[in-house]
């Protein structure tokens, strides 16, 4: 296993400490993560998202959706069975699980349903418009204060 290091990372700059928490905790995290339950990650819009897990097996009232500190959770716990059940093949898996999914600055969650078996999760990416790129208009001749030009004659 290959170990960097990102001390000088943090030494040399200001405010990407994020960042390279990422990269660190995506470098040591196991290969052999597990795969229950299935997701897709798909984008619906320029700035829209959804994740969708397959939970068959779970009700809406078992199930739990949660930000925390830049991170999406999504957990699962079966109820206890009121009347035991005799199986002759049990091949849908309704084990707890938890799930987290690490979200970008400004990625807020919209909403989540469960429909037919599969819990559909919509995210929206906002850029505050303190970020977004804006044009700024350069001044000519004509429109610079009269007072300036006043100024500079004298």
């Amino acid at each position: 296993m290959r170990s960097h290091d990102f001390a000088p990372l943090y030494r040399a700059t200001v405010g990407f400490d994020r960042i390279a928490d990422l990269m660190d905790r995506v470098l040591s995290a196991d290969v052999a993560q597990p795969a229950y339950p299935p997701y897709n990650i798909e984008k619906t819009a320029e700035n829209g998202y959804r994740i969708s897990l397959a939970v068959a097996g779970f009700s809406a009232d078992e199930l739990s959706v949660e930000v925390k500190e830049g991170a999406l959770t999504v957990a699962a716990r079966k109820a206890a069975e009121d009347e035991p059940r005799t199986y002759l093949h049990r091949g849908i898996a309704t084990r707890a699980f938890e799930r987290r999914f690490a979200l970008a600055d400004h990625v807020r969650v919209t909403g989540a349903a469960h429909v037919d078996g599969m819990l559909h999760i919509d995210l929206v990416r906002e850029v505050p418009e303190t970020l977004k790129p804006r044009r700024i208009e350069i001044a000519g001749p004509a429109t610079l204060d009269s007072r300036a030009v006043e100024k500079l004659d004298a």
